[in-house]
């Protein structure tokens, strides 16, 4: 059985990277984990092959070569994958489809001949017996919680790693907290499940025999989930399995955390110790009523701002997340979320309006309310809302362009990254320097310092670098082809 994993074209979003990603000659930010895992779980008689929209084009011998072909997708991608299943439809080719976009939208999916929805480890085995007997259903789902400790390592000799910016590797899944928003603990439960630290290394050793030598994003939903198995398993392991290779031949990591993280010195070091030197955390907003109203307990009752310098000081870069939209935001939360960013010298900040996902408790609250007006983009950035929110929308929508506008510009934005530089410390583990590095160099420094609006301020942080913090003249030179690529998502939108 020959069979065709197909993960659809990304729009340029916030973490798409795809304006940064040039600078380095890669084509994706991310490879499709969840369809390498998959592939782990075919039998051994069937012969899969992968093709990522997002750095390859989809050729028709690649159809005609296909017994069967799977999709899996995300929100964003949905208009992608629109064209997909229509390509694959002309082509005669049974789809079986899964993950977040069709676990919440299968109806909308007609030409989809089997939905494989929720944890695979659950309900692929059942379609792939069915399947092989010529009994398959069309919708398998499950409202169980899969066993992660049978994952499969993913299988990473089906993908090209050069042509990706980092790798992807999870540990657990489910989130202790319940934010209105957030379609997390719906999909995968409040105790978060743990694979061991013997499945997180083969995974590690797989990627390395696959050729990669870069960062690993560890794409939990918030990894301090279960503090115990991280402090007592994960982390010794990943700080011995870093030391068996020089600094500069580890794998440097990053992932996403709670607040809470800030309360653990003893943890953070661990977490830096272990080769973590980034951490993405919900701050979503500075304004207490609206925490409260969404639910966001573990951000109440903080010094969020000195939160976020601790996090830095032990090593952690911050990226953050924030919202506006809530009902409880007034004209002048623009202007404190705009404040909180610039202090805080969170560098990489997504700003989004607040958008109802399906499954959600607020997607519940706003379908009662009769305010929902369709379905959410899964863009961060592309300035749409899917519900009618208390803020006149005319207001909410110029307040949103006004904070992108005022955080991504040229001055504020290099002034973050120095108010950034000064508190954060050296981390452990750094990527080897290649040749990309040096084009990355060469290619920022005509691109935006000589061509760029913001030549000045580029060359200004660049000279700042080398006389106060030189060890991170690289990061320095990264941040700033983030902040090209960051402008050229908001320019987009504002269009």
């Amino acid at each position: 059985m020959n069979v065709l994993l197909l993960y659809p074209e990304f729009p340029a979003t916030f973490w798409s990277f795809k304006h940064a990603l040039k600078f380095i000659r890669k084509k994706a930010s991310l490879p499709p984990l969840g369809l390498l895992t998959v592939a782990a779980m075919l039998p051994r008689s069937w012969r899969p092959r992968l093709v990522d929209l997002n750095v390859r084009t989809l050729r028709d011998r690649d159809l005609a070569w296909a017994d069967v072909v799977f999709i899996s997708a995300m929100i964003a991608q949905r208009e992608s994958v629109q064209e997909l299943i229509a390509r694959c439809r002309a082509a005669g080719k049974r789809i079986v489809a899964g993950g977040p976009l069709f676990t919440s939208a299968h109806a909308d999916y007609p030409d989809v001949d089997h939905f494989v929805l929720n944890e695979a480890e659950i309900t692929l085995p059942g379609f792939l017996a069915d399947f092989e007997a010529g009994t398959a259903q069309r919708l398998y789902s499950t409202t169980r919680f899969a066993d992660v400790r049978q994952s499969p390592v993913p299988r990473w000799e089906l993908a090209d790693v050069n042509r990706y910016g980092s790798m992807a590797l999870q540990f657990s899944r489910g989130c202790p907290f319940d934010c209105e928003f957030c379609d997390v603990t719906a999909k995968f439960g409040h105790a978060p499940r743990t694979k061991s630290s013997t499945q997180v290394i083969a995974e590690l050793d797989a990627l390395r025999s696959a050729g990669w030598r870069g960062p690993v994003f560890f794409v939990d939903d918030n990894l301090i989930g279960n503090k115990r198995a991280l402090r007592e398993d994960l982390l010794p392991a990943l700080i011995k399995w870093q030391s068996r290779h020089p600094r500069s031949a580890g794998f440097p990591l990053y992932t996403e955390a709670s607040i809470n993280l800030a309360d653990d010195p003893v943890l953070m070091q661990q977490m830096a110790d272990a080769g973590f030197d980034t951490v993405f955390i919900g701050i979503e907003t500075p304004d207490s009523a609206a925490l409260a109203e969404c639910n966001k307990r573990q951000n109440q009752g903080r010094d969020l701002i000195e939160d976020v310098k601790r996090i830095q000081r032990a090593g952690l870069q911050v990226q953050g997340g924030f919202i506006v939209g809530f009902d409880n935001d007034a004209p002048s939360i623009f202007h404190r979320q705009v404040e909180f960013i610039q202090r805080s010298g969170i560098v990489t900040a997504m700003v989004g309006l607040l958008n109802a996902l399906p499954d959600t408790k607020l997607y519940a609250r706003l379908q009662r309310e009769g305010r929902l007006l369709g379905k959410t983009s899964g863009n961060n950035v592309d300035g749409t809302i899917n519900f009618l929110p208390k803020m006149p929308m005319d207001k909410l929508v110029e307040g949103y362009r006004d904070i992108l506008r005022r955080v991504y510009s040229p001055k504020p934005y290099y002034t973050r990254v120095r108010t950034f530089l000064r508190e954060y410390k050296r981390p452990r583990i750094a990527a080897p320097l290649s040749w990309r590095h040096g084009w990355a160099l060469m290619l920022a420094s005509l691109r935006l310092g000589v061509i760029g609006r913001e030549r000045w301020q580029y060359w200004r942080l660049m000279l700042w670098t080398l006389t106060h913090r030189p060890a991170f003249l690289q990061l320095a030179v990264t941040l700033a082809i983030y902040g090209h690529h960051f402008r050229k998502c908001c320019d987009a939108m504002r269009a």
